[in-house]
């Protein structure tokens, strides 16, 4: 029951969420217009871009794994990439619609993670792994992201001035945000203690998509880099289990 009502309020939240950002992203283009002016960019919207976009790449990655085909990945991607948090509300509630009422009440979590298995999804071969590219991927964004910071603090002065609040730039701290839902969503169930869940996500509150980058290598390093990476999306205590769940099709389509 407790895990019923979990998937109820994680699908209310992200129904409220995607609308807000609707609302937020319709009500910015009918009060200032397009976001495809020069003046638009400052430095400081820059490097939030940048910071939006990085999350992004976290949240395709999941999707790209999720989908069941290349087509329909490269169209939730795009859709990413175009409508940024609504695209990923509208993902994720749909996610949890597809949930029968004895995975929502086992865990919803975990099912809503992991891609559902069929005859034709067999465990991945361990020497094709794509923890490593993972690794190195999510490192080199971090950086990438810490850089920008650094070099815009270093060069435009500190973000935290009125001027800056343009309403392009709310808009899109709203989009980036709700990514951050998201995300600190995952971050709260795969920590052990609500100690470490709240830590993880005041960081990724404060410094965004670098502890985005950061905690995913950290999982990452926690798995075997022969491992199959999906084992990353779920809890340790879960590990055996969704590597059995695709053994079991393997076996099966056998």
């Amino acid at each position: 029951m407790a895990n019923i009502s979990l998937a109820t309020a994680l699908r209310t939240i992200f129904t409220v969420l995607g609308l807000l950002m609707l609302a937020t992203l319709l009500y910015t283009l009918f009060t200032d217009g397009l976001p495809f002016r020069k003046e638009l960019l400052t430095p400081w919207m820059t490097a939030t871009l940048v910071d939006f976009y990085i999350n992004v790449v976290a949240l395709s990655v999941w999707v790209a794994y999720k989908e069941s085909n290349w087509i329909s990945s490269i169209l939730w991607i795009v859709f990413l990439v175009c409508f940024g948090s609504i695209t990923t509300s509208v993902y994720v509630v749909v996610q949890f619609l597809k949930l029968s009422s004895q995975e929502s009440s086992q865990d919803a979590m975990y099912y809503v993670l992991l891609r559902h298995p069929n005859k034709n999804d067999t465990a991945p071969k361990r020497e094709y792994s794509s923890v490593v590219p993972l690794r190195i991927l999510f490192s080199i964004l971090g950086a990438t992201m810490l850089g920008t910071l650094v070099y815009t603090i270093v060069t435009d002065g500190s973000p935290f001035r009125r001027e800056l609040l343009t309403p392009w730039l709310s808009a899109t701290l709203v989009d980036f945000y709700i990514n951050i839902v998201a995300l600190a969503v995952w971050v709260a169930y795969k920590e052990s203690s609500w100690v470490s869940a709240a830590f993880w996500i005041i960081l990724l509150i404060c410094f965004g998509s670098i502890i985005t980058c950061c905690y995913i290598v950290r999982e990452l390093f926690q798995i075997s880099c022969h491992d199959p990476a999906y084992l990353v999306l779920v809890h340790h205590d879960d590990i055996d289990r969704a590597e059995n769940k695709y053994k079991r099709i393997s076996v099966e389509a056998t």
